[in-house]
């Protein structure tokens, strides 16, 4: 993504405001912090004050923003976009157009996909999968 395609959707993006990441040459908003052992693909962007550590890969058109966190050896690809409070760990697998926010946390070998969300104080943990156009919100506890 270039920096003109980025103000398309950051009017005030600018090279001071904005760098690169190292490791895939994704773009990430400066308060936002992505480790160095991350990837952030050329076409992904992290902002916010999110952050994003351990070997976590955030690819292809995801975003990861507000005081999102991701870490571990979670895969966030496609159109994916976590945000919010929101916490997605281990090596749990976020893509599609599935979207994970509010103060919900997704771990384990969990994956989320298709225009899924879960979101509010959910938990998604273990072996679980919640695809095509789930939602698991408010308290709730999937797991498997």
């Amino acid at each position: 993504m270039t920096l003109q395609k980025l103000q398309n959707e950051f009017p005030d993006a600018t090279e001071a405001t904005w760098h690169r990441h190292s490791n895939g040459g994704g773009w990430v908003e400066n308060t936002a912090q992505v480790y160095p052992s991350a990837f952030i693909g050329p076409d992904a962007l992290v902002y916010g004050y999110a952050r994003v550590s351990g070997d976590a890969m955030v690819f292809e058109n995801a975003r990861v923003c507000g005081n999102a966190r991701v870490y571990g050896n979670v895969w966030v690809f496609e159109y994916a976009l976590v945000y919010g409070n929101a916490m997605v760990f281990g090596n749990a697998w976020v893509y599609g157009n599935s979207r994970v926010y509010g103060n919900a946390w997704v771990f384990g070998d969990v994956l989320v996909y298709g225009n899924s969300q879960v979101f509010e104080d959910a938990r998604v943990y273990g072996n679980a999968w919640v695809y095509e156009n789930d939602r698991v919100y408010e308290d709730a506890h999937v797991y498997e």
